[in-house]
């Protein structure tokens, strides 16, 4: 692998973003950052990355932009801004895409890749990335890593005859950087089981107003969190997807040891932004209700978070 070849594009410089293009580029890959409003923090400040589990890390001499026309084309496209502005984000990867470029979607949600990939060149290659981190922006530029941080990719579609191969190419990437990942064969699935951890704790943090200590503390959350997952691993397998025997129990347990978080959508709430519920949400009820199958607890934290948004 030729690091120095090798460009990789980081559209939306979020906490997601931020993180994993932090840690790229101090691996020694040469990674350019895409901004909005905090193009002249990063620009002047670089990035900061305080990690529980690495340090505190900085990346100084940023290659920050503030518009994609102006970023050179990259081979790798690692899109971590919100599944809300996806049909907005469609032409600046387009623009930032060298031909044959790898999309990376790191995001939350079902089906999120088949919102973009209409609006993307044919010849661009479209991927998943599952990112189980427990991350989130502190100040423009500014990133707080609490726990975690693996991130799995599956391919989704594009030109290419081996899409695994393809994951696994961009799975070394993360490797390279000191990042667990690992391709995933069957992305729709994976994608499922990520949903096991964000339907309850995503939905719930906005509802009960609480992280995730106090909400692994109470017996009645407890409850309703098990009684959540249980409906997402069931959702799951009627839409023809098994998940791994014991993987809510697996999921449960880890959030117990975690340190207390507030997931990324309480982070959207509290700065009222757009909550992202179509992709976490809408979609797979949707998805189940096609096949027959109901998910009522789901049903219900979709329609009270609804409400929350809409008002």
């Amino acid at each position: 692998m030729d690091k120095a070849r090798l460009r990789i594009g980081v559209i939306g410089t979020g906490a997601i973003g931020g993180f994993y293009g932090l840690m790229l580029a101090r691996a020694g890959f040469d990674v350019h950052f895409l901004l909005r409003s905090e193009f002249a923090a990063v620009h002047e400040n670089g990035l900061q990355v305080n990690s529980a589990v690495h340090g505190e890390l900085r990346l100084d001499g940023v290659q920050a932009y503030a518009d994609a026309a102006d970023m050179p084309p990259c081979d790798w496209l690692l899109v971590g801004a919100k599944t809300t502005s996806n049909a907005a984000l469609a032409p600046l990867i387009a623009q930032a895409a060298a031909p044959g470029a790898k999309v990376v979607l790191l995001q939350n949600g079902l089906e999120v890749e088949a919102q973009v990939q209409p609006l993307l060149p044919a010849s661009l290659h479209l991927l998943g990335g599952l990112c189980f981190i427990c991350v989130n922006r502190t100040a423009p530029g500014v990133v707080r890593h609490q726990a975690l941080g693996a991130v799995n990719l599956g391919y989704h579609s594009g030109p290419a005859d081996d899409g695994l191969a393809l994951a696994e190419e961009g799975a070394a990437l993360f490797r390279a950087a000191g990042i667990e990942s690992q391709a995933m064969p069957n992305l729709a699935q994976a994608r499922w089981q990520k949903l096991v951890w964000n339907v309850p704790y995503n939905g719930l943090s906005v509802l009960l107003r609480a992280s995730t200590t106090p909400l692994m503390n109470d017996e009645a959350s407890r409850a309703l969190i098990q009684a959540l997952m249980a409906e997402v691993v069931a959702g799951a397998r009627a839409c023809g997807h098994e998940l791994p025997a014991g993987y809510a129990e697996h999921l449960f347990a880890i959030t117990e040891n975690m340190p207390d978080y507030w997931p990324s959508m309480y982070h959207d709430f509290s700065e009222r932004r757009p909550l992202e519920l179509a992709a976490i949400y809408a979609a797979p009820l949707a998805r189940a209700r096609q096949v027959g199958c109901a998910l009522p607890r789901m049903e219900a934290l979709y329609q009270a978070l609804a409400f929350i948004d809409r008002h």
